[in-house]
């Protein structure tokens, strides 16, 4: 008779026990489960069980300092950890204290059961290979947000923490690229080393070359001392090139020639240096389309392009608005502003808005609501008003003109196609609705505000609504409305 494989489950919540001993005996496993990191550990030492699974936080003892333990007396047995503290420092200790996968709740069971068929089907010789690392003291996050967006940002710099392998992080301004370059940089096994950054689009063309690799004294005019580059600075680190898409084509092919050759020469030097930094670029432009236009090397792409991290818009996470500005407030409490609080009403308008210059327009709003609204709660009417006046006023976006009658129609269906699509993927219901009518009014009624250049009292004229229903409107889309002149 053949024996089934075995899962150890802990945690101390009954209702999650009771749901993975389910799930996982239909999907043909057999499962001990208990509240208790005592009694996995007793198990674990007599042999029993083919995979763990276990929370981090138990009555007892922390899961994640199990793991170590774990893999000490049967290093060849995976474990998966859970966790609700979904932030970037569990993702990293779960990972670097050699967890198979890490889990944040909630979770889809069909994404645990997934997790549990790849660690049934590993070698065991792999799973002993994993190194255990500790990690460093614990810092301030560098990171925010428990969004499932900001779950997988977190998943991959988990993973990333004992290699060096090229990354390449692509996302708007103001999202926090270098935020993540630095986490990676700072949970990585080359943290003692320096994190030295470079903004391509911030230097003279003409000085990107000597910037990067160092140029010899009398190498070209002016060059009357010996100066050192930034590869040479981050020797032993890491090396952030953000907005590499604004590399010169020049700049490119020395970069590319490092990569390949791993030493370079400084200008107007003769001797080679051996490259010893990790490299991380970051961009928000399309270099596919760069590529195409003869703009980047397609070499040099694959060559950065090793590990591709999409770091999604705020607005494409509205869940993490509110731990932000919490996290924001924080910040300036500390820095001696005053304490503030932000009423529901209020955080919801900032939930709702579209925050076109992402984290960091967030960060400034926050700051400056800190500083100057005198009483401690800040108020829907107070963010409705900062938004309006410090928003960029939206030109109307330019429409390609169409002999096609039902173009808007066509347009209209693909968008509700790519939104069922999304819905069907998350499993999330009685949304589609809602969302799709919010995509549609929010362009609507900004364009409409920009033809009347801000005229609510001409807009609501032009839309067939009452003025009340258009502000209410205005304040649920989060528009930042801003009077023009001219």
């Amino acid at each position: 008779m053949t024996t089934l494989p075995t899962i150890l489950v802990a945690d101390d919540d009954r209702s999650i026990r009771t749901v993975l001993t389910q799930a996982l005996g239909r999907a043909g496993y057999q499962v001990r489960a208990t509240s208790s990191a005592a009694t996995l550990w007793r198990w674990v030492e007599d042999g029993e069980g083919d995979v763990v699974i276990t929370d981090v936080i138990m009555p007892d003892e922390n899961g994640l300092d199990l793991i170590p333990r774990i893999r000490r007396i049967r290093p060849e047995l995976p474990v998966i950890v859970m966790s609700a503290q979904s932030t970037l420092t569990t993702a990293v200790q779960a990972t670097q204290r050699g967890a198979f996968e890490y889990l944040p709740k909630p979770f889809d069971l069909a994404d645990l059961l997934a997790v549990v068929d790849r660690a049934m089907k590993q070698p065991i010789s792999l799973a002993a290979q994993a190194k255990a690392v500790e990690p460093s003291e614990e810092e301030t996050l560098p990171l925010i947000g428990r969004s499932p967006a900001m779950q997988e940002i977190y998943r991959i710099i988990a993973r990333l923490t004992t290699t060096d392998l090229t990354v390449m992080i692509n996302g708007e301004s103001g999202a926090g690229k270098e935020l993540v370059a630095r986490a990676l940089h700072d949970y990585g096994r080359r943290r003692q080393g320096p994190f030295v950054a470079i903004n391509m689009a911030a230097i003279p063309r003409e000085l990107i070359e000597s910037e990067l690799f160092g140029h010899e004294r009398g190498a070209f005019t002016g060059a009357t001392n010996r100066h050192v580059g930034r590869f040479e600075q981050a020797a032993g680190g890491t090396l952030f090139l953000d907005e590499i898409g604004d590399m010169p084509p020049e700049a490119q092919t020395r970069l590319l020639r490092v990569l390949q050759e791993g030493e370079y020469t400084t200008v107007g030097g003769r001797q080679p240096i051996r490259a010893n930094a990790r490299i991380i670029a970051a961009t928000h432009r399309d270099l596919r389309a760069l590529i195409r236009s003869g703009q980047f090397r397609e070499d040099l792409f694959y060559r950065l392009n090793v590990v591709p991290i999409r770091l999604p818009p705020l607005r494409e996470r509205p869940d993490d608005i509110p731990v932000l500005a919490q996290h924001f407030l924080n910040k300036a409490q500390a820095e001696g502003l005053p304490t503030k609080t932000i009423d529901p009403a209020a955080m919801a308008l900032l939930s709702a808005y579209r925050w076109p210059g992402n984290v960091r327009e967030l960060e400034n709003l926050i700051r400056r609501l800190a500083a100057l609204v005198p009483q401690p709660v800040i108020t829907e009417e107070i963010v409705a008003q900062e938004l309006a006046d410090y928003s960029v006023a939206e030109e109307p976006a330019s429409i390609p003109a169409s002999d096609d009658a039902d173009s808007m129609t066509t347009v209209v269906e693909r968008h509700i196609a790519r939104l069922l699509a999304a819905i069907r993927e998350s499993g999330e219901e009685g949304v589609l609705y809602e969302r799709a009518l919010a995509e549609l009014e929010r362009p609507l009624i900004r364009m409409t505000l920009a033809e009347t250049r801000g005229n609510q009292i001409r807009a609501a004229a032009l839309l067939g609504l009452n003025r009340n229903t258009l502000r209410k409107k205005i304040r649920e889309h989060g528009i930042g409305v801003q009077r023009r002149v001219g």
